[in-house]
């Protein structure tokens, strides 16, 4: 596709806002800026030919709309039994913030269905085995005391797993113990279809636009503080420059080198271990059918949090298909459509250490990763049939999920650390920022587009600039709804029924009213 403008022409050379990248986390902050200071001229850069090619894309993810509902890696079991879960806590309500922007949006006519991109599916966790039915046990009690996670619920009973997801229990001989939970407030989400919503509705304002094929080659602080950015048409080979005031690099897989060729200090030391994925898809309607959920077990030992065994009912392009997997793996590239040259030019003096000190602390890991690759078609299929014991190979496809590309952060006693979340790293002067890092990704869209207007836009973000529009289009903004059960519920209830998704409250619930900083 061609370079995208609206009728007022946007300058090439000068702008106030450059999102590099056209993935959801670049739309959804461009959205909220040009929302909260309609006056903002916005240039998004892109070095493939469309929006949402990568991470963002349907396929590429898994669509959880990650609420920390049946991902077992967010409740870990504490050196004394109990399950802590804070951390699920948090990815819970973030995913209500996303659900408050995408509500703002449909209500004021910018996306006008929510079935483009949203879709009511019950999320369930399933495990079998004593020691694990014992665990998911503690997790309900421990989840389920908590107002974020009312009307979850829970059996050891056979017969009810079947109801609730039959393919998983078809098949099944019963001498084992199994247990599952679910949670009818779960969502299957395609951010590739919203981020194309996203940025059709960026693009439709004056003053903003989207470059495709687009490659950043250099970052340039120049003095007064602005930044330079050169530009490379990959159709064409011309190149330009555009100069801005503020920067967001929001590339997936690709932000990394992108923060190291604009030489902020911040970023020093920084580094990237790539993780790759592939998932079996089944696309046999009858099979779709009988299968309504996304149910997710736990990890085996030692493999990465976005390895955790799910079977998906997803909903692309209108049609209805399972995935299965993901099943991880190594590869070089930084993202799907990358070079395998990216680890290595991704090295710089300062990061080989943490490099070198991942790789000591973490060869399990990659001897995992090493072992998913060489991983045969029989091998694939025996994990399938844990969760779908009648499965017919002939039913289902590799499908090739996107890259994820993991932090490695410098650290002063281990000389490097491996994190598997997301961090925004900028420039001290707030010009600046790039997000780095992979889960729970684009579900926490809309909470990290508010980290960065808090990290960066702090002087604006006041009652006399543009905190009152904020809390228009995030109603809980400086309420926690980890502690407010009623407002919490209120939140839910509102959103719900913009979005057409099931809600525990079953009655139709007015919208919040304003509610205190």
């Amino acid at each position: 596709m061609q370079r995208r403008e609206n009728a007022m022409q946007v300058s090439d050379r000068e702008t106030d806002v450059v999102l590099i990248g056209a993935g959801i986390m670049s739309a959804t902050l461009g959205v909220f800026l040009k929302e909260l200071e309609p006056s903002l001229t916005i240039q998004m850069l892109e070095v493939l030919e469309d929006c949402a090619r990568e991470s963002s894309d349907a396929w590429n993810n898994a669509g959880t709309g990650h609420a920390a509902n049946c991902e077992m890696n967010y409740t870990p079991e504490r050196p004394d039994g109990s399950i802590d879960i804070s951390k699920a806590l948090q990815v819970n309500v973030e995913f209500d913030l996303s659900r408050q922007f995408w509500s703002f949006l449909i209500g004021k006519g910018a996306i006008a269905d929510p079935r483009a991109f949203i879709h009511p599916v019950p999320h369930m966790s399933f495990v079998h085995g004593p020691e694990n039915v014992a665990f998911l046990r503690k997790r309900f009690k421990a989840m389920s005391a908590h107002h974020c996670y009312e009307g979850m619920e829970h059996t050891e009973d056979p017969t009810q797993i079947a109801e609730w997801a039959p393919l998983v229990m078809d098949g099944r001989t019963g001498d084992e113990p199994v247990a599952a939970t679910r949670i009818i407030t779960g969502t299957d989400v395609d951010y590739g279809a919203l981020t194309h919503l996203l940025v059709g509705h960026l693009v439709g304002q004056p003053g903003c636009a989207v470059h495709y094929n687009s490659c950043v080659t250099g970052l340039a602080r120049e003095e007064g503080g602005r930044w330079r950015i050169e530009v490379r048409d990959t159709a064409s080979g011309e190149t330009r420059s555009v100069r801005a005031k503020f920067v967001f690099i929001g590339a997936g897989g690709g932000a990394l080198p992108l923060l190291e060729k604009s030489g902020i200090s911040e970023g020093r030391g920084y580094g990237g271990f790539p993780v790759s994925g592939i998932w079996l898809r089944c696309d046999d309607p009858e099979i779709n059918k009988r299968h309504h959920a996304k149910v997710y077990g736990k990890a085996a030992v030692g493999s990465p949090p976005m390895s955790v065994p799910h079977l998906d009912t997803r909903v692309i392009g209108g049609q209805r298909s399972l995935l299965f997997g993901p099943y991880a793996g190594f590869s070089s590239k930084f993202l799907k459509h990358g070079s395998l040259l990216d680890l290595f030019e991704s090295i710089r003096p300062a990061n080989v250490k943490p490099l070198l000190s991942v790789a000591r602390d973490n060869f399990d890991l990659t001897e995992y990763l090493v072992g998913q690759v060489l991983q045969s078609e029989s091998h694939r299929l025996a994990a399938l049939d844990e969760y779908f014991p009648k499965a017919d190979p002939k039913d289902w496809r590799l499908q090739v999920a996107g890259q994820r590309v993991q932090i490695i952060k410098p650290d002063v006693k281990r000389g490097g650390l491996l994190e598997f979340g997301t961090e925004l790293v900028g420039a001290d002067d707030h010009s600046l920022v790039a997000l780095l890092g992979a889960s729970p990704g684009a579900s926490t869209a809309a909470f990290i587009a508010i980290s960065v207007l808090e990290k960066c836009f702090a002087g604006e973000l006041t009652a006399s600039a543009w905190l009152p529009k904020l809390k228009q289009i995030i109603p809980s903004y400086g309420v926690s709804l980890i502690d407010d059960a009623d407002f919490c519920r209120q939140i839910r209830a509102a959103t719900a029924t913009v979005l057409k998704v099931d809600d525990i409250q079953r009655p139709a619930a007015r919208a919040p009213a304003a509610k205190r900083a």
